[in-house]
């Protein structure tokens, strides 16, 4: 038999192992893949082939987990010609006559490719079992291209995500339109190497959410993101690039992968054998503080606060009809100019120095500046720039400066870093004075009590009547049959541990009226919450009436009002929770709950 025999014959076998779906991980410059063919990995971790997402008929060529039966959105770890879908099944993958890996469809047009500039003669393609799609040189083996240097919505174990300062190559996720349609989204995710390593989501390329800084073991702004399941990230510093990447996983998780899903959200996944399904460990955006620059410039949000905003202490509102209103985006701005700033515009003398206000455990401001200084050097370099509007230090990160409007600072229980805040000397004597006052009032008052007490007790015993008499006249004409004190209230801090602080993984609904979140009592009960919105328009009266119709109304088919929570400008009415009921009888019962 001659060589060209010899040779075609060993084409038409590898061809026909394709065909068959054997587990063949390489694919030569002399094959090709064609739909529904596949390859798998070495380890039989991953395969590859032509698959239509949900609800679609497109075909795209992609990566998933072999062991998963069904491909599905979050099954596939990535995708190759994610904008230009196929519309039948005539894909194919093929290594180009340039060397490079290409999906064409049936007339032969190039969808994709891995454009490689300085591609070689008689490259392969091999599916690693890491999940990582390479194509090598012929000769020398080194890789010119490879899936994980071109990320979808997903970071595997060993994939890196940052930028490569050598190239300027940025490499991000970006998520998928819908579930339906792997296109590009709205939403990437990546690294911000500037100053201190930071984090990010982007919204349309803007700031959605970050991490804040990275203190050489963990993102101290990211509490949602701290697991207990893994080590944490690596983020590598060398001369050609600034990566995180994150692989270290305790023995035993099996399959997990960090993924950025079509609505903006990060999510840390761990399969489970046993229920067959994907567990959520790790999320990102778990409240509305974590949304980027909630409360705008000098603006501090705290999720356990109501509200959840609040001006820095020496600031107020820039727009205060609009902050009242909730919308807090204007920001705050200082109550009492800085003794600098005084100086510098010669409209008063030489006056007491600038001091700084301690606030313990956030996360701190967005845009810091970084320079490698004691804690005192840092303290001092603020307070002799006038510039300089806050300062923190962490052993971890070194010195970090604020010149410009402090933006996305987030108040947390517990974690985080202390910073402190540039303020005038007499927002101090203010506070000073203050004490001072008290101090001689409260001896007066001692002083007076053996002479005031009937007084005073006169005066309370007719305060209660007054308040007794105030409840007495509280309802309303449409609320005359109701005894308002026989409903059962609950108090936001119990509702919000019962929700997870009102996590946005226990939202059951959302419209104009406001959120509904699924919670769990301390005995155990599973409740709805109904929180409504400030922006809806409904004011107490309207509340209370809502409460009048609900607690009069008791059917087997609605939802029954086991309460109410009134505190600060939070109004919430509690439900039981009825998971199990009919659709008509949830409707029906949401019905009236929304109107």
């Amino acid at each position: 038999m001659g060589f060209l025999s010899k040779r075609s014959l060993l084409y038409a076998l590898c061809c026909l192992c394709l065909n068959l779906g054997v587990a063949r991980d390489t694919i030569s410059s002399f094959q090709s893949l064609e739909d529904p063919d596949y390859v798998i990995s070495r380890g039989s971790s991953f395969r590859m082939g032509f698959f239509s997402p949900v609800n679609s008929t497109n075909r795209y060529l992609g990566i998933w987990y072999n062991k998963i039966s069904v491909v599905t959105y979050l099954s596939v770890v990535w995708v190759a010609n994610r904008e230009r879908p196929l519309k039948d099944s005539s894909g194919v993958l093929t290594i180009y006559e340039d060397g490079n890996l290409v999906v064409l469809n049936g007339q032969a047009e190039i969808l994709w490719s891995s454009n490689v500039s300085n591609s070689v003669p008689n490259s392969s393609a091999t599916l690693l079992d890491s999940g990582n799609l390479v194509l090598q040189g012929d000769t020398t083996g080194a890789i010119v291209w490879e899936s994980f240097h071109h990320p979808c919505d997903t970071v595997l174990p060993r994939m890196k995500v940052g930028n490569n300062l050598r190239t300027n190559q940025k490499i991000q996720l970006t998520s998928w339109k819908s579930p339906s349609d792997p296109s590009t989204g709205r939403f990437s995710a990546g690294v911000n190497t500037q100053n201190i390593p930071q984090g990010f989501i982007w919204k349309d390329g803007h700031p959605y959410w970050r991490t804040g800084p990275w203190n050489g073991q963990f993102f101290t702004g990211a509490q949602s993101w701290v697991l207990d399941y893994h080590r944490g990230y690596t983020l590598v510093y060398d001369k050609e690039e600034i990566v995180y990447s994150t692989f270290d996983y305790v023995n035993g998780l099996g399959l997990s992968k960090h993924f950025l899903d079509s609505q903006g959200n990060l999510k840390q996944l761990l399969w489970d054998d046993g229920k067959e399904d994907w567990e959520v460990v790790g999320f990102a955006l778990a409240n509305e503080c974590d949304f980027y620059g909630t409360c705008g410039a000098f603006g501090g949000c705290y999720a356990l606060s109501s509200p959840i905003c609040s001006c820095l202490k020496g600031f107020e509102p820039k727009i205060v009809e609009e902050w009242n209103r909730g919308n807090w985006m204007s920001g705050c701005v200082r109550r009492t100019p800085l003794q600098c700033e005084r100086v510098n515009n010669r409209s008063e003398g030489v006056g007491k120095a600038d001091w700084f206000l301690k606030l313990e455990m956030v996360k701190v401001p967005d845009f810091a500046e970084w320079s490698y200084r004691t804690k005192d050097d840092c303290r001092k370099q603020c307070l002799e720039n006038c510039s300089c509007v806050a300062y923190a230090y962490d052993t971890g990160i070194g010195c970090m400066s604020w010149s410009g409007n402090l933006i996305d600072l987030q108040k947390f229980s517990t974690g985080g870093l202390d910073i402190y805040i540039r303020l005038s000397y007499m927002e101090f004597e203010n506070k000073r004075n203050l004490k001072v006052i008290f101090t001689i009032t409260v001896i007066i008052g001692a002083m007076a009590i053996p002479s005031t007490a009937y007084f005073f007790w006169r005066w309370m015993t007719k305060k209660r009547a007054r308040k007794n008499k105030s409840r007495e006249s509280l309802p309303s004409k449409n609320l005359n049959n109701v005894k308002l004190h026989e409903l059962p209230t609950f108090s936001l801090e119990e509702l919000a541990t019962a929700t997870n602080n009102f996590h946005v993984a226990n939202m059951l609904g959302r419209g104009g009226f406001g959120t509904v979140y699924k919670g769990k009592l301390h005995d155990g009960q599973e409740i709805a919450v109904k929180k409504l919105s400030r922006s809806s328009g409904q004011g107490l009266e309207e509340f209370m009436n809502e409460v009048f119709v609900i607690s009069k109304l008791q059917h087997r088919n609605l939802v029954r009002l086991l309460g109410c929570c009134i505190e600060g400008e939070e109004n919430m009415l509690i439900y039981e929770y009825m998971s199990n009921k009919s659709l008509d009888a949830i409707v029906f019962g949401m019905e009236i709950v929304e109107r």
